[in-house]
């Protein structure tokens, strides 16, 4: 189990594969391993090498219950590409890891050679921050909801209209958030990076390639954001994928990838 000590933290990443590098950085209470369900074997199959990791927040990477801000996770992707010299290299994120993509190529963009952003936003609007309150004050006050509960809200929250009508699909969900351990003190600090600021002035200055994916569905981070956000980084280009939610990149896994992989191998 790789530990590497990077900007005052302990991380733990996995390496998979030959090739240039590609990060990838998992959004809000995801793991490492989220990425290797189909993510991972795409791009080691298409010759890439892989470096995932779990955030700061996220066992068995220092959990930092005390709280931290989005400079920190930039700061341990930053130190992470610089111990193990993989820099420029593709960067991967979704979601909170998209964010912190963002603002690593704003800050360090010799560490970026170009970047994908899914299910992404350049600022928070009246409905996301109120949910990301919510959800904050939620777990400050303590209460245990039944796991039932969790699990179908977690599914209605990110997944699409056409997964959530299949009978089969949602029990498979439901089972896979239903087993999925409760949120811990590294979970509510990654929450405390809500709601985000309004950061479309600052993304003008990206330089590097970055291609833009949303989520015809998602209602945590809908389209006419990505869309936005794609707009306002120079150059950047935008793809819509349709029957999707939050968590296209497990719903669709197929027509993610090709996204994915023909926007790394596009010439300059």
């Amino acid at each position: 189990m790789p530990l590497i000590p990077v900007n005052g933290v302990r991380l733990h990443y996995l390496d998979d594969g030959d090739g240039e590098p590609v990060v990838m950085v998992m959004g809000t209470g995801g793991g490492a391993r989220a990425w290797h369900l189909h993510q991972v074997p795409a791009l080691t199959a298409a010759g890439y090498r892989t470096i995932t990791l779990d955030n700061r927040g996220i066992a068995p990477s220092d959990e930092c219950a005390e709280g931290f801000g989005v400079d920190d996770l930039v700061g341990d992707v930053a130190a992470l590409i610089e111990a193990l010299e993989l820099g420029p290299c593709r960067l991967v994120g979704t979601s909170m890891g998209a964010y912190v993509v963002q603002e690593l190529a704003l800050a360090r963009p010799d560490l970026v050679s170009r970047a994908v952003l899914m299910a992404t936003r350049g600022r928070g609007d009246e409905m996301r921050d109120a949910l990301a309150r919510a959800e904050a004050e939620l777990y400050d006050s303590g209460a245990a909801l039944p796991p039932s509960y969790l699990a179908a809200v977690r599914a209605a929250q990110n997944l699409s209209p056409r997964t959530l009508d299949d009978p089969q699909a949602v029990r498979d969900w439901l089972d896979v958030f239903e087993a999925t351990p409760p949120a811990g003190p590294g979970v509510r600090a990654q929450l405390g990076l809500e709601p985000i600021p309004d950061r479309l002035a600052a993304y003008r200055a990206i330089a590097v390639p970055c291609h833009v994916i949303a989520f015809a569905d998602d209602l945590l981070t809908p389209p006419h954001l990505g869309r936005e956000l794609a707009a306002t980084i120079p150059g950047a280009t935008f793809e819509l994928i349709g029957g999707c939610g939050h968590y296209g990149y497990l719903e669709d896994p197929e027509a993610v990838n090709k996204s994915v992989i023909e926007f790394l191998r596009a010439p300059v």
